[in-house]
């Protein structure tokens, strides 16, 4: 049974993440209502597909051009992270009903993953709890979403400024990694690729496939240093062999 207290502890825990989405939600409303929908599409967009990434990426991708099947595979691919999250839950998980579990799986998103992971280590936190900052986090993105359909249609907010609110949500998660070689190996060879890409008129699929080539070339780096790392394994002779040649040349 789900206690009124558990309840005030997600929105507590849920308010930092509530108040960052205001910020984007916002301007993603705006960006989705460039392209057509309208108040309640935005709202049904964002509480049914619920990706911050995928929801700026589709109007973006849509408006340079590109075609429905690059669209589908390049959110689809940003995406697959939330399953790694979900997965990671699954010891908190134990012991709860399916149910439950599975809603909690289906909402987490980057920024209440790193809460309730910090939550769960510091001990006292439970699934219920973190299912509800899921879903106080994903009311917030909604609304926000739903303002910003609201705004654009009446004020004409110029396209360019919620466009590049994507932009600086990539930048400062960029920023905001450690810059390990393999991190700024993964930066350049995106960036190389996605380049390439749109010189030679790939320009629907190039995010897609700079960023395979980033993950692609980070992944070969770190296990090549990896083995360069542990260095040829020496060699195990026969012992007994040995010790008997050995022998043998004395006599």
């Amino acid at each position: 049974m789900i206690k009124p207290a558990h309840i005030k502890d997600a929105f507590h825990a849920a308010v930092p993440i509530m108040l960052g989405y205001v910020a984007i939600g916002i301007p993603c409303g705006i960006l989705c209502n460039s392209i057509g929908l309208n108040a309640l599409q935005v709202f049904l967009f964002s509480a049914l597909f619920y990706s911050g990434a995928g929801q700026f990426m589709i109007p973006n991708m849509y408006l340079a051009g590109s075609p429905l099947a690059s669209i589908i595979a390049s959110v689809s691919f940003v995406n697959t992270r939330q399953m790694l999250y979900s997965a990671s839950f699954a010891p908190e998980c134990q012991g709860v009903s399916k149910r439950l579990a599975f809603f909690f799986a289906a909402t987490v998103t980057d920024e209440s993953y790193g809460v309730s992971t910090a939550k769960f280590k510091e001990g006292g936190w439970s699934v219920d709890r973190a299912l509800f900052v899921n879903l106080f986090s994903q009311s917030s993105w909604t609304l926000s979403n739903v303002v910003g359909a609201l705004v654009g249609d009446a004020l004409g907010i110029p396209l360019n400024i919620a466009a590049f609110a994507m932009t600086s949500i990539f930048i400062c998660l960029m920023v905001t990694q450690k810059m390990t070689s393999a991190n700024i190996i993964a930066i350049v060879l995106t960036v190389i690729g996605v380049y390439v890409c749109k010189l030679v008129g790939l320009t629907g699929p190039a995010i897609l496939i700079g960023a395979i080539i980033g993950v692609a070339g980070a992944m070969l780096y770190s296990s090549l240093r990896e083995r360069k790392a542990e260095g040829p394994k020496p060699h195990v002779g026969n012992g007994a062999a040995e010790e008997t040649c050995e022998e043998g040349d004395r006599l």
